[in-house]
């Protein structure tokens, strides 16, 4: 089940210049790594990446790394996937935000991520790289502010494919409690996984701040329970 756009219309503006700025950054970041060989690039991901063991040695580039894992990607699919989540879900947030406020939030989400990785793994050595704890915040962002929201979707049936629209509540819930028991055995078993498990949980928790980074209308429309 991907998703494939938001349906809903914007309440305040047209543009979401954020939204575009960094699906375009984090394009131009993965095009820059393609162009490095292997060996180089291997040292890129473990400096500039987040490594819960090296950070906690106060080792690497420390808490650089948190912001520049968020534009590192480990290639084709893994940046495309990402990017797709985030303009589905980052349009209509931005809008509720503002460019700047988004990116604060944007970024809040990503530290948010990489704090809990940091916590629950503190021993992990495999560098974490990508944006999926910055979009799980923006998809928490999404879940409280448009839980009524639809999200046409991309299933395929028998080989059939179909394009339903799903309340944004259930796509983002859905999403959020897969996360849950590959992130438990990671904890309590020390299981060492290729996708960051603690980081969506991490970034996802980030959405309780999302209030503090709305536009004062929709700040007042939220604290009314209107439709932000």
């Amino acid at each position: 089940m991907f998703p494939i756009n938001d349906t809903e219309p914007n309440r305040y503006g047209s543009f979401p210049l954020m939204t575009i700025t960094l699906i375009a950054v984090n394009t131009l970041v993965l095009i820059g790594e393609i162009s490095l060989p292997d060996h180089i690039l291997r040292v890129v991901f473990r400096v500039f990446g987040s490594t819960p063991a090296l950070l906690w040695a106060r080792e690497g580039a420390g808490m650089i790394s948190t912001i520049t894992s968020m534009f590192l990607h480990g290639g084709l699919y893994h940046l495309a996937g990402n990017m797709l989540f985030l303009w589905v879900f980052g349009r209509r947030v931005e809008d509720a935000c503002g460019p700047g406020r988004f990116l604060l939030y944007y970024l809040l989400s990503g530290a948010s991520a990489d704090l809990i990785t940091a916590i629950a793994q503190p021993q992990a050595s495999i560098p974490g790289i990508g944006a999926s704890g910055a979009i799980f915040g923006v998809m928490g962002a999404y879940f409280l502010l448009f839980p009524g929201g639809r999200i046409r979707t991309l299933w395929i049936i028998y080989i059939i494919p179909a394009w339903p629209k799903i309340r944004a509540f259930w796509f983002i819930l859905y999403y959020l409690v897969i996360q849950i028991p590959p992130a438990l055995n990671s904890y309590l078993n020390g299981v060492q996984y290729g996708i960051g498990y603690w980081a969506h949980l991490g970034g996802f928790f980030a959405c309780i701040f999302i209030p503090l980074f709305l536009k004062p209308e929709a700040f007042a429309r939220y604290l009314s329970n209107v439709s932000v």
